[in-house]
């Protein structure tokens, strides 16, 4: 597997591309040549709408899209028109514009679609590893007072 990715903050020089073995390409490029694409950025006014109609028609035929960073970064009646057309392979929500996905939505029914309600990041490791650092931050409060 080759990976590519698209970071615009990072630079070109930073040594995480090649420890990771990570080829940095433009956006557009990212999106034209993935068979999957996974979003991993906050939800800002620069990333709002970011995965729109135009951005679903440059993907390669068959791609997977998979949004577990934040709602609104993709264009949910974009991405159920590309799904309902047979443009995308697939796709894999855990976030949602609203939340929980409201009744009516262009979601609702798509082919190939997989729905999840926000649990993206809930593992058993991440539970023991946040339980343990809220564990660790009581200790030190109470020998603190």
């Amino acid at each position: 597997m080759v990976v590519i990715g698209h970071d615009p903050v990072l630079p070109t020089d930073h040594s995480g591309w090649s420890e990771t073995a990570t080829e940095r390409v433009a956006l557009e490029a990212l999106f034209a040549k993935a068979d999957a694409v996974t979003l991993h950025v906050p939800l800002t006014e620069a990333t709002r709408g970011l995965v729109d109609a135009a951005c679903l028609a440059g993907m390669k035929p068959g791609a997977v899209l998979v949004n577990t960073s934040r709602g609104g970064v993709v264009e949910e009646a974009a991405l159920a028109a590309a799904l309902r057309a047979g443009r995308l392979g697939g796709a894999a929500l855990d976030v949602f514009e609203t939340e929980p996905l409201p009744a009516g939505s262009p979601l609702a029914g798509c082919p190939n679609l997989l729905l999840t309600p926000h649990i993206a990041g809930v593992t058993a490791e991440s539970n023991i590893r946040v339980s343990s650092l809220i564990a660790e931050r009581v200790l030190v409060a109470l020998a603190m007072a």
